[in-house]
């Protein structure tokens, strides 16, 4: 997804082959964020290994599942829109039973038993190690009703949790840790995933290492605030300890954090950042607004002088890093000066990726009781000022890199373009920025590369930019 505005990813599913005809078979669909990602890929693992049947075809599937999100209204509007979708394949499919998995199962419970009839189950975050059990005592004639699945959420996968992964093999999500301490004013997340609560440093390396040994080459660090990592475990900079450890992992070429808190970020961190070729210079750290007034209302610590320094400092330690940040439009109270504020900082800092958020109320948080709520159509406007502004920087980032060779991981063959690859240097995170389009040929005299492959690694030079994307060709392979 090359475009700067986060949006739900793509539904996915996935398919094995039939092994009897008395297999249980299950349709999957995820909806969401990289975490919701990594729960759909425990619960397909765990499916699995209890001896139930996967398939890629819905419509013939006895068992239907989607992991909904509940982040923000656009987000939950797409999992009901998807839940009433699948629902209707009782009437026109073979499906018997169909759940309601996840953050909107979480956050809503009952009511979406009571408003969404097709529903069979609504399984909580606190319940996907239950899923086979689940979906077994659903199918039982004699204990089929509509039941509720919801605990306080505890559950936190390790190392030893079945997993599925769900597409790139060669790149991976590993989830660090589950919740959030944070009291940001906007945000639900606490209420659908409850406190944080990290997984020990030993159990994130020994699934690295088998992800490796899988022939991962890539892994993303992902929770919902990874900078406060191991807070709860009694970690002081929890992260750092963390990635000191991944970074000997054999096998593994690229680490890439995500989520980073605008506070608690040290120099030893940077320093580890600019230091350790394994960890990507890439920082993704969500600044949600500039204006000191927008910041206390959001309950987000620090102020504008705080964040600007924060960002001179990763700058100036961790020499060309990429950096992506996010920010909310239409806040309760954000005025046209404010909004006139974030515009201008935006123009000046010159971000790498800026993702824009279009503010809604969400029920049972203290923005919603707010004042000084701004219409829709001002905060769509106000959103797409920032992206016009954001694309006249990202066109001159890209045009800057015209000439440079780079390392580029490659994701596979494009598939609008014959004898074209798709890759990623590593300012490029997977999904959410941009992508290298790579010809085959290399730059010695138009010859073919041997067998490009997803997970290899070469050397492209850069001959064009477009939008978010680049173009260049292939000078030589890397080896780790």
């Amino acid at each position: 997804m090359s475009q700067p505005l986060i949006v739900p990813t793509r539904a996915r599913s996935t398919k094995a082959t039939r092994v009897n005809q008395s297999t249980t078979t299950i349709g999957f669909v995820n909806l969401g964020c990289s975490k919701n990602q990594v729960d759909s890929e425990i619960m397909l693992g765990t499916l699995v290994t209890e001896g139930f049947e996967l398939t890629g075809d819905p419509t013939q599937a006895e068992v239907v599942i989607v992991n909904t999100c509940g982040f923000i209204e656009e987000a939950k509007q797409e999992s009901i829109n998807t839940i009433l979708e699948h629902g209707h394949l009782k009437k026109t499919g073979t499906c018997r039973v169909l759940i309601a998995a996840g953050c909107l199962a979480q956050r809503y419970q009952g009511d979406l038993l009571k408003e969404l009839p097709e529903l069979d189950g609504v399984v909580g975050t606190g319940e996907f190690g239950k899923i086979a059990e689940i979906c077994r005592d659903l199918l039982a004639p004699k204990k089929r009703q509509r039941r509720l699945w919801i605990s306080q959420p505890p559950y936190l996968y390790d190392e030893l949790a079945p997993r599925l992964r769900l597409g790139a093999q060669h790149s991976a999500y590993v989830k660090i840790a589950e919740g959030c301490n944070r009291n940001c004013t906007f945000c639900a997340i606490p209420l659908m995933r409850g406190k944080q609560r990290s997984r020990p440093v030993d159990s994130i390396v020994a699934e690295a290492r088998r992800l490796a040994a899988e022939g991962v080459k890539e892994i993303n660090l992902i929770s919902q605030d990874t900078i406060n990592y191991g807070v709860d475990l009694g970690l002081r900079q929890g992260l750092l300890s963390l990635l000191r450890e991944l970074v000997k992992v054999d096998g593994l070429r690229w680490i890439r954090p995500f989520y980073l808190y605008p506070q608690q970020v040290t120099d030893d961190l940077l320093d580890l950042y600019a230091g350790e070729e394994k960890i990507v210079k890439y920082i993704d750290m969500p600044l949600q607004h500039i204006n000191d007034r927008m910041l206390t209302r959001m309950h987000r610590l620090g102020t504008r002088a705080a964040i600007e320094n924060l960002v001179d400092r990763i700058r100036t330690r961790i020499h060309g890093v990429t950096f992506r940040t996010a920010f909310i439009v239409g806040f309760p109270g954000e005025t046209d000066a404010a909004f006139t504020e974030l515009c201008d900082y935006v123009e000046q800092a010159e971000f790498d990726r800026v993702a824009v958020f279009v503010y809604s109320d969400e029920e049972g948080t203290p923005a919603a009781q707010l004042d000084d709520k701004v219409e829709r159509d001002v905060m769509d406007d106000r959103r797409n000022a920032i992206l016009s502004i954001q694309e006249t920087i990202a066109a001159s980032k890209g045009t800057a890199k015209i000439g440079s060779v780079l390392d580029v991981l490659i994701d596979g063959r494009s598939e609008e373009t014959q004898g074209v690859l798709e890759g990623r240097h590593e300012g490029l995170a997977p999904e959410i920025d941009g992508v290298v389009y790579v010809d085959e040929d290399s730059a010695d005299a138009g010859s073919k590369v041997a067998d490009p492959a997803p997970g290899d690694f070469y050397r492209v030079e850069i001959t064009d930019a477009a939008g978010f994307d680049l173009v260049g060709h292939i000078v030589t392979s890397t080896a780790h």
